[in-house]
């Protein structure tokens, strides 16, 4: 199956300025993304950048970049304008791989991708893994998501989801019966609902838990999550973030 990773880039970054352009291990961060999606079966590996500078910078490493607006208020904006550019038809699979995932798994990136093209009535897919810790399950930084027996999202939250009705009558001291899930921020779009969805009203939910997916489940469309036993590498948000990922690249 040939899909796209496109790659959301942009140099704002509250906790960490330039983020797509700081060197881990003698490359830029954004161009090792890049590496790992390339070792994914994906078709063509493209960063969407908002400056000329990430542009350059990929293109001294030989990988493709193409230069998108710099207002637009989210990544998914960012790759709708990149497909457009790129010329990319309706019905090609395109997965958005965050600019700020160096270690991000291939297979992943390909189940993803894979899980899409085989999910008929899905616009798009993404993936979770099972939550092990209490501490992560109360986390609100943590997204978590629910599913249908078809592994159709049924909602995501910032709370602890499900609630252990029974088991939570004074206090989280437990994980739920059933293991409670992880959202990974990765996610696949076919093109023509990745052109859309930036045209659809947000929703009050997504404002609420600030979580851009569920406009999507809002407007009554469906998301496929693929369930993998294992937790992503580590991504980077913060400089203690960066130095961590610098450590797991030493010889």
């Amino acid at each position: 199956m040939a899909f796209t990773v496109l790659i959301p880039a942009r140099l704002a970054s509250t906790r960490l300025p330039n983020k797509p352009l700081a060197d881990i291990a003698g490359k830029p961060m954004v161009v090792r993304v890049a590496e790992r999606a390339r070792s994914s079966s994906a078709q063509t590996v493209v960063v969407a950048a908002d400056s000329p500078s990430i542009v350059e910078a990929c293109a001294a490493h030989g990988v493709q970049a193409v230069l998108t607006g710099v207002d637009h208020p989210s990544g998914t904006d960012r790759l709708a304008e990149a497909s457009r550019k790129l010329g990319l038809a309706d019905s090609h699979v395109v997965v958005n791989v965050q600019g700020d995932e160096p270690l991000i798994d291939p297979a992943l990136i390909d189940a993803v991708a894979a899980l899409l093209d085989g999910a008929g009535d899905a616009v798009m897919s993404t993936a979770a893994h099972p939550i092990t810790s209490v501490a992560e399950f109360t986390n609100p930084n943590v997204v978590k998501v629910v599913t249908d027996a078809r592994q159709l999202a049924l909602y995501f939250s910032r709370a602890p989801i499900p609630w252990w009705r029974d088991g939570y009558a004074d206090a989280i001291a437990s994980l739920p019966t059933t293991a409670p899930l992880r959202h990974v921020g990765i996610y696949g779009y076919r093109c023509d609902f990745l052109r859309a969805f930036p045209l659809l009203p947000p929703a009050p939910l997504e404002h609420l838990e600030a979580l851009e997916q569920l406009r999507a489940l809002w407007h009554g469309h469906r998301i496929a999550v693929h369930v993998t036993a294992d937790a992503p590498g580590p991504g980077v948000d913060t400089p203690e973030d960066l130095e961590r990922v610098r450590r797991l690249f030493l010889p």
